[in-house]
């Protein structure tokens, strides 16, 4: 096998479950993409970004060995579509979530939980403000949160249970190609700019830098899923 191809190949192999279920006559997440797709174009532009920004400080890099070569600036090709790859996955669990446990009610607990998170990060963030990867996954995913019930208006059909749990599940793949990522490398972290404790090969901010990228696409998603049935429920009345 062409070692060049690892990257892209692992992202394919990642897709391949979800898409192929999304067909699924309970879940029917193709039904979906309409409100999925657009919601994922926001998420990946900031982290296309902030990868950008984070590969020239050589916070991370690429191990040319196990990527094609073709970059966006700095970025290797497969680093941009893991933007849209992961979150299709993880929404697509998250859909399941919804469709087969739709009992799971929004309870007081779990906003909490996420708040205590949003406080544990910011505070950790401010501390080791000076590493990079830790400050900006931390503070981020913190603020966001924040902003989630600052501007519960906007966000109300964003549910803390179904993401938690949700969340929960998706870590277990996250963290399988993450460490695959990690350990074969495909991509190194430098780990002057992280607070160098690692599950396996992986860095623990990846875990946070995971949820903030998950949350946003599931906020989205769902401001845009709500805000059309919540036209076509007018254009009946």
């Amino acid at each position: 096998m062409n070692h060049h191809y690892t990257y892209f190949l692992l992202l394919g192999c990642s897709l391949a479950g979800p898409l192929a279920l999304s067909f699924d006559k309970k879940v029917a997440f193709y039904k979906k993409w309409k409100y999925l797709f657009p919601a994922m174009l926001l998420p990946a532009l900031l982290y296309i970004i902030w990868d950008i920004f984070f590969t020239q400080k050589n916070v991370w890099s690429f191990n040319e060995n196990y990527i094609t070569g073709i970059k966006l600036i700095n970025l290797p090709v497969e680093e941009v579509l893991f933007f849209f790859v992961v979150p299709y996955c993880c929404v697509f669990i998250y859909e399941c979530i919804r469709c087969y446990f739709p009992g799971i009610a929004n309870k007081r607990a779990a906003n909490i939980f996420l708040q205590s998170i949003a406080i544990v990060l910011l505070v950790a963030g401010l501390i080791f403000y000076k590493k990079y990867y830790t400050s900006w996954s931390f503070i981020l995913c913190a603020l966001f949160i924040t902003k989630l019930y600052v501007f519960k208006k906007f966000f109300k059909d964003f549910n803390a249970v179904f993401f938690l749990v949700a969340y929960a599940i998706i870590l277990i793949p996250f963290l399988l190609v993450n460490g695959f990522l990690t350990a074969v490398p495909v991509v190194l972290y430098s780990n002057a700019e992280n607070l160098g404790i690692r599950i396996y090969t992986i860095p623990l901010e990846d875990i946070f830098y995971g949820m903030l990228l998950i949350m946003m696409n599931i906020a989205l998603y769902e401001k845009l899923r709500n805000r059309k049935i919540k036209t076509l429920v007018k254009q009946k009345i």
